[in-house]
């Protein structure tokens, strides 16, 4: 097949479960792949959220030092090939599709989901595109997913808090010990999370990680006239400029990334010229997003209550205008751990239905009510069945000063980005 397209419907369907944690069958195509390094040097980020974010840091300062750097993230949000971004731009269709059928030709009697074909290709495309540093994003927790055949020259972990649970486990300690397997022994484990769960650190304990926490060995300070400071674990500091990235926790996931520079200053040429660039310029579409349109409309893909609260922190530092929540998100997900931190932050929601997008979509009448039932009774809640409706809904109600957050899930998201071009 030469068609992008045509490659990804049949990756959709081919292989019998969507998630399928494992790396046995992935590791026997890899190896008959003669195990494709992406980069001589390779950084590992996971975590519940900030992954994109961090990796956004890691990219634009390595870049900045003049390295060629790639990059894989998950999920996209408007075309697959954002996945795999290789000196500053995404691959091409041409690009992946001879990727994907390097992949094919080495299953064997194997087969892979989605993701885990994917990961394939990103791998054998950065190997072959003579690298400076790879940083691969972690899919779905650490111990048993694709991207941990590589094993990192150094691991972040953002944050731990409950999401996808139903592979995970429904505690903390549990997931927490499901992502900490990124970490390897006698390199830097980077631990982003302020009240790590004991799994976390027993793991790195027991590898033999180099462990560095965010708050410990590396401390942030914010300070007036747009910047703050980083404390380095040998006691110097850097004065960096803040985030173009508007939420509250990046700070923290630029320390993460500047922690896991850090330790390797001996792999790459560390400088506070390149750290100030690239913590000045990196950008990350969907992470607090503010579009270009009136009335003030911003996107972000906050769809776990972590994620919630840090919005909820930033709605609570903002000057109060009339708010309007349009709102999606599946029905796997924790909507009363979503909405709770937020439920006095809105004047109206807009709920609209994702079940042409998503078979994981819950029915739109039940999410309402859901809504319903955990904000206040004063606060209007409105149905829409696609974005077209719930933007004209949330104009209505915003007015010409108000302010419309667009929120929930990596497909409520995409199809705002999509009605707004």
């Amino acid at each position: 097949m030469s068609d992008l397209n045509a490659w990804l419907k049949r990756l959709e369907t081919r292989h019998p479960l969507a998630i399928d944690l494992g790396l046995d069958r992935a590791a026997r195509v890899y190896a008959r792949l003669g195990h494709p390094r992406p980069a001589p040097l390779c950084i590992t980020v996971g975590g519940t959220n900030g992954k994109g974010s961090t990796v956004a840091f890691l990219r634009a300062s390595l870049a900045a030092a003049g390295l060629r750097v790639a990059a894989y993230t998950s999920p996209h949000l408007l075309r697959y090939n954002e996945r795999i971004n290789i000196g500053n731009a995404d691959v091409s269709d041409q690009q992946l599709v001879e990727a994907f059928e390097i992949v094919e030709a080495a299953l064997g009697q194997d087969s892979l989901s989605y993701f885990e074909f994917g990961t394939l290709a990103a791998f054998v495309l950065m190997a072959g595109a003579q690298l400076d540093v790879a940083i691969l994003e972690v899919g779905l927790g650490g111990r048993l997913d694709v991207v941990n055949l590589i094993d990192a020259d150094a691991a972040i972990l953002t944050s731990i808090d409950l999401d996808h649970q139903e592979y995970l486990g429904n505690t903390r300690e549990l997931i927490g010990f499901e992502k900490a397997h990124i970490f390897r022994a006698g390199r830097p484990a980077i631990v982003a999370d302020p009240d790590p769960p004991d799994s976390v650190l027993n793991i790195a304990k027991a590898v033999g990680a180099q462990l560095y926490r965010i708050g410990i060995e590396f401390r942030y300070a914010r300070r007036s006239g747009r910047r703050w400071r980083c404390t380095l674990p040998d006691g110097s500091h850097l004065s960096l400029p803040d985030p173009t990235l508007a939420a509250p926790c990046q700070h923290r996931n630029a320390t993460a990334a500047v922690g896991a520079l850090w330790a390797l200053r001996d792999r790459w040429p560390w400088s506070a010229e390149a750290l100030n660039a690239g913590i000045a310029t990196a950008t990350v579409r969907g992470r607090l997003e503010r579009l270009a349109r009136q009335p003030e409309t911003w996107v972000d893909v906050a769809h776990n209550p972590e994620a919630a609260r840090n919005l909820a922190e930033w709605m609570s530092a903002r000057a109060g205008t009339r708010r309007i929540a349009i709102f999606a998100a599946l029905a796997d997900k924790d909507i009363a751990g979503i909405i709770e931190p937020l439920r006095l932050h809105f004047d109206a929601w807009i709920v609209f239905d994702l079940a042409s997008l998503s078979a994981r979509a819950m029915p739109l009448d039940q999410m309402a009510e859901r809504v319903r039932a955990l904000v206040p009774a004063k606060c209007a809640v409105k149905t829409a069945h696609d974005i077209t409706q719930a933007f004209k809904l949330a104009d209505e109600a915003a007015a010409a000063d108000g302010c419309i957050l667009v929120f929930g899930s990596f497909y409520t998201v995409t199809e705002a980005l999509k009605y707004l071009g």
